[in-house]
């Protein structure tokens, strides 16, 4: 956050820069606030500019086998541009790198959760899908724990229906490693 800052006020700088020399060029012709005005769209361009390319620069940056599953636009009032298009502020992934199968359990997949928002460190979390049942358990909390046999005890299966995007990027590559 403090390098988007730096990086706003380096983008008005340069901009009142430019709006200077056009003063000096113009023998001084340009009335004085062109400077302030344009030091402050620089700095509302950079941050406009940040905001709508955060998720495409975050996503790139990731492995090709880390697939989003889900991403929010959000609208705000104090960012009146995103009435015009949503700014995508949080996501979700599937991390397929960490796919394991059980042949005890083949149609469930063990799988690493991506949580990622704008402002925010990201956070992993440990999923398993049951691929036919359309339902997930997350393995959290100290009781959960997977068998030898590939059984899953202490978690909290959750219905998600087959059209779960996170459910159906997980299943599509079910040819993860078995453990």
């Amino acid at each position: 956050m403090l390098f988007e800052f730096i990086a706003a006020v380096v983008s008005a700088v340069a901009v009142a820069g430019i709006a200077m020399t056009l003063r000096f060029i113009t023998r001084y012709r340009l009335p004085k606030w062109i400077v302030p005005a344009s030091a402050g769209l620089g700095m509302l361009s950079y941050t406009i500019w940040s905001e709508y390319s955060w998720f495409d620069r975050v996503t790139q940056a990731m492995p090709p086998e880390v697939t989003v599953a889900w991403s929010n636009g959000a609208e705000d009032f104090w960012r009146p541009w995103s009435y015009y298009k949503p700014v995508i502020n949080r996501f979700t992934a599937v991390d397929m790198r960490t796919a394991q199968t059980h042949p005890n359990h083949p149609g469930q997949v063990m799988v690493d959760l991506v949580l990622a928002a704008r402002w925010q460190q990201s956070a992993r979390l440990k999923v398993v899908f049951d691929c036919p049942g359309a339902r997930r358990a997350d393995l959290l909390g100290s009781d959960v724990s997977v068998a030898d046999d590939g059984t899953i005890t202490g978690a909290d299966w959750i219905n998600v229906g087959p059209d779960d995007p996170t459910l159906r990027a997980a299943c599509a590559g079910q040819a993860g490693t078995s453990t």
